[in-house]
């Protein structure tokens, strides 16, 4: 009877690890096991060396805390995050450098205005840079000959109007812009896709998203572009640009600048489980 009993009990085992075994995987155990795979810890060791486990680490922060990102493919996010990665641009999105968000289910890299400002810096050709809100009373007058901006008037109230950037290197050029409020939405509602969604930056933190992107166009125009700073514009556009229907391609760029194949970072299961 007791052969028999503790036949039960295996059988009622295996089949409960079957059962278990046949549960879809939770987002974060998935992306887990990415981040522990070799190929994936090779990619970040490379870019980050020492910072490498806590850049992981962060990876998996951002994951578990972002409710949208959960409901993108684990890998397709995690490629995006690599892209980060290769720049040495920390995710956390507190510190305002790169960020990876979901736009229907689909996950984009965006770099931040601080981003953009570190990789300025790293480049060793600027004196100075310089980008910000323009407040009503301010404005006295822009040239477009010269490129010249006047913000120097007294600020009146708290109305921001408009946003200036600026920019002069090493070797004397200057330069500087300026978009008016009206002239920064319209420029937003035509490119970008998730302007009028209430979670989109845009609608949270508009003045933010304007300031990056007067100081973003000004510097891929007149600013001195590093490798780095194309690579960083590049892999931003990648994703706006890119149809829905062609977001499978899982062919990432590493550290080192070679296609790494993303299916070879997991099991089977893992890459096709959403």
């Amino acid at each position: 009877m007791a052969t028999v009993t503790n036949a039960n009990g295996i059988i009622a085992q295996a089949a409960q690890a079957q059962v278990e075994a046949s549960k879809p995987k939770k987002p974060s155990v998935i992306m887990q096991e990415l981040l522990d795979n070799e190929h994936t810890k090779k990619i970040l060791q490379n870019a980050l060396h020492e910072n490498a486990n806590s850049y992981s680490a962060s990876i998996l922060d951002l994951f578990i805390g972002d409710k949208a990102l959960q409901q993108c493919r684990p890998k397709l996010v995690l490629g995006e995050c690599l892209k980060a990665a290769a720049l040495q641009l920390p995710i956390n999105k507190q510190l305002g450098f790169a960020y990876v968000v979901a736009y229907k289910g689909v996950p984009q890299f965006q770099i931040g205005y601080r981003g953009l400002i570190q990789l300025c810096m790293r480049t060793g050709q600027y004196k100075h840079i310089n980008a910000g809100e323009v407040y009503e009373g301010e404005y006295k007058g822009f040239s477009k000959l010269t490129g010249e901006l006047d913000i120097s008037g007294e600020r009146i109230s708290d109305t921001v109007i408009g946003y200036f950037a600026y920019l002069e290197t090493l070797n004397g050029f200057t330069h500087s812009a300026y978009w008016t409020k009206e002239e920064v939405t319209k420029h937003a509602q035509k490119y970008s896709k998730s302007f009028n969604y209430s979670s989109s930056a845009w609608q949270t933190d508009f003045n933010k998203m304007a300031v990056k992107t007067v100081l973003r166009n000004m510097l891929s125009h007149y600013g001195y572009m590093s490798v780095e700073m194309i690579k960083a514009f590049s892999d931003e556009e990648s994703k706006k640009s890119t149809d829905e229907a062609q977001t499978e391609d899982d062919n990432i760029v590493d550290a080192d600048a070679t296609i790494v194949d993303m299916d070879e970072i997991a099991e089977a299961d893992i890459c096709t489980t959403k």
